[in-house]
């Protein structure tokens, strides 16, 4: 029997609202070297149960010091999107203790647009699914695959950080699914990673280990350095905006379920060699004969 996630509704919240920093950050030249008025509006998810018993704060989260380490962050960081700032502040309250969730409203109160508005900005939803610290570990089955550069080292590259690998197929060189025409063949593997993390940290992590590889995603299903997918996480279900665990192509996609049958033969689906066009799916060998 699987688990299924279901979120944390009733869980009570710390509002900051309206905190402002002037600070650099932009694509524009002038946005490079001039600061601006950023507005941050925070919502952390927590249990204040206990604080509401004690009237302690260390039995709450210091909404001053959440201030204060955002501000530390702007002005360290020049970063060009409102996208990548938001992600910064966001793993930066998951680390605190006692921090279930938190969603992030950044906004340029004056963008360097031509158009008449009030302002513009993004918001992120980011959840911890268990306690931060736990020794607890899990079994994720992640996909691997790469068109571009160097591509069994971007393999490699992601299987030195992903966590404790447990098994590995061999390497299956694939055609392109989708996407741009005249795009170069594919190198995909599947692997399975020993990790204590949560499922939302560890999506993350392979979110920060593609970009550390140069992952672009400039166009919808093109090129990529390296592709990084969560196919299973031990026997969990989730299905919300942020992840959706297993991954919901797998029964589709023959560059996955060649791989995944050497090393998880238990996920596939029934009669899945009668659904699945394998004769342009090429097995090369392990991954450390061809680097």
């Amino acid at each position: 029997m699987q688990n299924t996630f279901s979120s944390h509704l009733h869980l009570d919240r710390i509002e900051i609202r309206g905190l402002r920093i002037n600070m650099i950050i932009g694509v524009l030249e002038q946005e490079k070297n001039t600061p601006q008025p950023i507005e941050f509006d925070i919502t952390i998810f927590t249990d204040l149960s206990k604080a509401c018993e004690s009237d302690c704060l260390t039995d709450t989260i210091d909404y001053g010091q959440i201030c204060v380490l955002i501000e530390q962050l702007a002005h360290t960081h020049h970063d060009s999107l409102l996208e990548k700032f938001a992600h910064r502040v966001s793993e930066l309250i998951l680390l605190q203790p006692k921090v279930d969730s938190v969603e992030i409203s950044i906004k340029k109160l004056h963008p360097p647009v031509e158009s008449k508005l009030n302002n513009c900005g993004v918001s992120l939803l980011r959840r911890r699914f268990s306690p931060p610290h736990s020794s607890t570990q899990h079994q994720v089955i992640v996909a691997l695959g790469s068109n571009l550069g160097d591509r069994s080292a971007y393999l490699r590259y992601a299987l030195d950080r992903l966590g404790i690998v447990l098994a590995q197929s061999q390497i299956f060189e694939t055609k392109p699914v989708g996407g741009p025409l005249g795009q170069g063949l594919f190198l995909n593997m599947t692997a399975i990673i020993q990790t204590a993390l949560d499922p939302y940290a560890f999506h993350r992590k392979c979110l920060e280990i593609e970009t550390h590889a140069h992952r672009k995603r400039d166009v919808h299903w093109g090129e990529r350095t390296l592709d990084i997918d969560i196919l299973f996480y031990d026997d969990l279900c989730i299905n919300d905006p942020l992840l959706t665990i297993p991954h919901p192509r797998i029964n589709e996609r023959g560059f996955v379920l060649a791989p995944l049958a050497e090393i998880a033969p238990e996920k596939l689906p029934p009669l899945w060699k009668t659904s699945i066009d394998l004769s342009e799916i090429q097995p090369l060998g392990m991954l450390n004969a061809l680097i």
